[in-house]
């Protein structure tokens, strides 16, 4: 390294310091009776390829940008303009995108600054001071006010405010900040997501009355065993605190203890108070709760609480990180609507917006600082500026700034010091200063394996055989960390079909105390809308380095519709557990930590062949959390025999609440009552050789020499035959750095997906016709002995498959089962689990029922196309005029595209409708795991080469 010999305006951008000019970080709040302007919108915008490419005279009144482009802040330029004329994003997941030389950035540096031109409104106070804050900018910003620079900062997703009071003019005030998208910040900011430069939140100019609101802090704790809450709000500024619904009017500094409604994510209870100093009235919103580890578990109000949580990166697939209140709200929403209850800001500050909504409807915050220099992991960590003492101040100004901005946050339970950070003297550094600032709420890092400086044990993506030894305390570790909570802040990797393994991680965490939940990883798919690949993905901005679609790893799709992991998400994680009992009643257990089940009313449904015969309403106690009853459930409605039988019995809303309308359903099970009986068909035609090479056998014809079905029912078709190959998951495909099997690779060395089928025989009887034939890849040794079975009654035909493995299998199959293509089909019926798709360690949410769906409606639209689709447990299927029948219940795939068109398409764009639709009727499938960042497959749920025999009943729907 060499040091600079001299001084450029651009110095700062490579400066290790958090910046110059900034007032002290504070409480954030909305609004108050001080005036304030947004100064959002269009702003006029220049880029430039390099930091110091162009003077800083455009920052002066007069100068003349008319010819400059337009952006719109927030937002971020490289997803604005025509044809990528800003530029383009690029994604990496720990890989720095530029040399790493701390703190040396690339002299190629996208510059944009950016000009707005103002006035002040006529009612603004000409007394006072003001105060210029930007909420966000990545990833280093210089700012000047009427062409006087205020200073300069780093810290992207942190609030940042300038004193500009005596800068300011009546009209044509002139504000210019110029943006690098790399700086020596960038080295902090290594976070699995998109390198986004831009002014990406508000710019809001406020108004300081004299003897003003500054900084304060809501000590809000509430005490369990007296049902008493203590309230006291330290001010930097003198004033009083009311609180209407409480009674209080108190002075700031002044502590009171009265009866309350505490706060939880269950029943946030928020008192509507007001901080008035002599300038300004602030409106508050207080909680009351206290945080607290004891007896080794994380406790709130005195007991223990279940994460049932998710990773949540900002993300819109238009703007960015660049969110409105309304896409926030939405966010909320469908989290409270999936039995969500605790958010981790996977790896920042959110908006601080997004705090507002989680107080008020009800979250757990994992409050994360915007920290991660994951990229040194490549260096063993060397010169990682964590463990570097130049780079400490800028570690504690980006603590500081998080805890001074969302202190009053009653729905923050935890501050988090950053993610894939290492360990080194400035992590501990912040977390001495979050314990000295702040007593009332947890230290949490995940890569502190010793638990030196946190509060609570965190671990990523463990396997549930090391989940389950931490949860009996087998784990060892410190003496300190033995003692602590453990929580999963990432597992369930949920990046493309899956996560799988969700409902074996839940029944770990319920079983054992010491296990208190987790957060799912992530919430949303960052795809970025583009016009020809539907969502964009690393890589498809031409970046140098990427990490493909690694970015697409959401419960939710990048337009916010839930994904199938995220219904079974909601379903494991249910709130509400509902079992059956002894002698026809069923058993239902509170599963909250706080609420009780007054909330919710209990239906039922009796159901004969997925068709509803008769409802009805389950009467229960408002039954505290933990506590379960059992209910008689009614005498059944007389139903046919040989009929299949069941009860659905659900938990519903009773009424409207914030979150949700009355009779959503936040939990429900499936109790059977009699089996669903097996097709029958007694063989009654013969096979009957055609002097045309075809052989009739019921309402079906084969080719006589191969003994291949043509037609059935007069209805040309292709197929069925063994099939074993699937479209690999993200999940199938694995992570570099697994160390285990990933099958998706494994897969394809075998050649699983290019299997050569050898006809062995074709054999008439009487009442059958017979086909034996091998499958087994080029090169190997391996393979599957089949036999097809055909016999049929005049009107239906039924086909038997029998496999027998041959060699050493060692890899699991994909699938089993058939494939067969069809003329082009509109609609599909069947009867079995649905509405969604579902594999073996993914099938919580599927409900049996009847279902429809158009073809195109059966498929689920992963950013990167995989296997999809799948419905379980189906017993019968029509599509369009065929109808087939199974024994046992199997698995079905359809859609207008094979499975080796899906396995070449790298976006939805790729995959062309075909003039017929592709059937998979499957004995079997392969579990979906995690390990596309976590575990694989749980053993049990492998599909292991093994003899096997399924049938189906072909016929003509009718």
């Amino acid at each position: 390294m060499y040091p600079r010999t001299t001084a450029t305006t651009t110095d700062y951008v490579e400066d290790v310091s958090p910046g110059t000019g900034t007032l002290p970080p504070r409480a954030w709040y909305r609004a108050s009776d001080a005036k304030s302007l947004l100064l959002n919108g269009d702003w006029r915008f220049r880029l430039s390829p390099t930091a110091d490419a162009e003077d800083d005279a455009f920052a002066a009144p007069g100068y003349d940008a008319g010819g400059w482009a337009e952006v719109t802040v927030p937002g971020h330029w490289v997803l604005q303009g025509d044809d990528g004329a800003f530029g383009s994003p690029v994604y990496t997941n720990h890989l720095y995108p530029f040399p790493v030389d701390p703190p040396h950035v690339p002299t190629e540096n996208p510059t944009g600054d950016h000009l707005r031109h103002f006035d002040l409104p006529a009612d603004w106070p000409a007394d006072g001071d003001a105060v210029l804050r930007f909420d966000g900018v990545e990833s280093c910003a210089r700012v000047w006010l009427n062409g006087t620079e205020v200073g300069t900062f780093k810290g992207s997703r942190l609030p940042h405010e300038f004193a500009v009071g005596a800068l300011l003019r009546p009209t044509g005030n002139v504000l210019a900040v110029r943006v690098h998208q790399w700086s020596a910040g960038s080295y902090l900011e290594d976070q699995d997501q998109w390198w986004l430069p831009g002014i990406f939140r508000d710019v809001t100019l406020l108004h300081r009355p004299e003897r003003a609101a500054g900084d304060f802090f809501v000590h809000a704790a509430y005490d369990h065993r007296t049902g008493e809450g203590t309230l006291r709000v330290d001010s930097e500024v003198p004033g009083r605190v009311t609180v209407p619904g409480l009674g209080l009017d108190l002075a700031t500094g002044e502590t009171a203890t009265v009866p309350v409604e505490p706060w939880t994510a269950e029943t946030p209870t928020l008192y509507d108070a007001v901080l008035a100093t002599p300038g300004e009235r602030v409106p508050l919103r207080v909680g009351f709760r206290t945080v607290a580890v004891e007896d080794g578990l994380l406790k709130v109000n005195g007991r223990p609480l279940l994460f049932r949580g998710v990773n949540r990166h900002e993300w819109h697939p238009e703007r960015g990180r660049a969110l409105d209140l309304e896409t926030m709200r939405q966010d909320v929403l469908l989290m409270k609507r999936h039995n969500v209850n605790a958010v981790r800001t996977s790896h920042y500050p959110p908006h601080p917006a997004f705090l507002d909504l989680c107080d008020e409807y009800g979250l757990w915050v994992i409050d994360e600082c915007d920290l991660e220099t994951h990229g040194f992991v490549e260096h063993d960590w060397r010169d990682n500026p964590v463990d570097d003492d130049r780079w400490t101040p800028a570690l504690l100004d980006r603590a500081a700034r998080m805890v001074e901005r969302d202190k009053n946050h009653p729905s923050v339970v935890m501050w988090s010091l950053g993610n894939e950070a290492g360990t080194g003297r400035g992590l501990t550094a912040m977390a001495e200063w979050i314990h000295a600032r702040d007593t009332s709420r947890l230290v949490h890092y995940e890569g502190d394996a010793t638990c030196r400086d946190t509060d609570v044990y965190s671990r990523m993506y463990p396997f549930h055989e090391e989940t389950e030894l931490i949860g009996r305390g087998l784990d060892g570790g410190t003496h300190k960390r033995r003692g602590l909570p453990l929580i999963l802040c990432e597992y369930g990797h949920a990046m493309g079909n899956g996560p799988g393994g969700l409902a074996d991680y839940q029944r770990l965490f319920e079983r054992y105390d010491r296990l208190q939940g987790g957060f799912v990883w992530e919430w949303i798919d960052h795809g970025v809308r583009h016009p020809g690949l539907g969502y964009a993905y690393g890589g498809d901005f031409g970046e140098e380095l990427h990490d493909g679609n690694f970015v697409c790893d959401g419960l939710l799709f990048p337009d916010r519709t839930p994904s199938p992991g995220l219904l079974e998400y909601r379903k494991v994680i249910e709130p509400v557990r509902i079992e059956g009992g002894g002698d026809g009643s069923v058993r239902v257990t509170n599963g909250h930590d706080f609420a009780d089940l007054s909330a919710l009313a209990f239906t039922w449904s009796y159901e004969v062949d997925g068709e509803t015969a008769a409802t009805g309403t389950l009467a229960l106690p408002p039954l505290a959390p933990g506590e379960s009853a059992e209910v008689k459930l009614p005498e059944p409605p007389d139903a046919p025999a040989g009929r299949e039988t069941l009860w659905t019995v659900r938990a519903v809303l009773a009424e409207d609440t914030p979150w949700a309308p009355k009779d959503h359903v936040v939990a429900w099970t499936q109790l059977p009552r009699t089996p669903h009986p097996a097709p029958t068909l007694t063989p009654t035609a013969r096979p009957a050789p055609a002097a045309d090479d075809r052989i009739h056998l019921g309402p079906a014809t084969f080719d006589a020499r191969t003994g291949a079905l043509l037609t059935l029912s007069g209805t040309e078709l292709t197929g069925p035959r063994l099939d074993v190959w699937r479209a690999p998951t993200d999940n199938d495909e694995g992570a570099p750095w697994q160390p285990d099997a990933r099958y998706g690779t494994l897969w394809r060395e075998l050649g699983l997906h290019r299997m050569r089928h050898r006809l062995d025989g074709v054999r008439l009887t009487d009442d059958a016709l017979t086909v034996h034939t091998r499958v087994a890849p080029a090169a190997a040794d391996v393979g599957l002995r089949t036999t097809y079975r055909w016999e049929a009654d005049g009107e239906r035909l039924r086909l038997t498959v029998a496999v027998t493995p041959e060699g050493h299998w060692t890899l699991p199959l994909p699938r089993l089962g058939v494939r067969l293509a069809l003329p082009e089909v509109d609609r599909v019926r069947w009867y079995g689990g649905g509405p969604g798709e579902a594999y073996p360690d993914t099938r919580s949410a599927s409900r049996l029922s009847r279902w429809e769906s158009s073809v195109d409606g059966l498929q689920t639209p992963y950013v990167r196309p995989q296997e999809n689709g799948a419905r379980a447990d189906v017993r019968w299927v029509e599509l369009g005029g065929l109808r087939i029948e199974g024994d046992p219940a199997f698995w079905f795939t359809a859609r207008r595209w094979t499975t080796e068109h899906l396995d070449a398409a790298a976006h939805l764009t790729d995959l062309a409708p075909g003039d017929r639709v592709w059937v998979n009727l499957d004995h079997a499938q392969h579990g979906i795991g995690s390990q596309s960042c976590g575990p694989g497959v749980l053993p049990r749920y492998e599909l292991r080469a093994a003899p096997a025999e399924f049938s189906f009943v072909f016929a003509r729907r009718g």
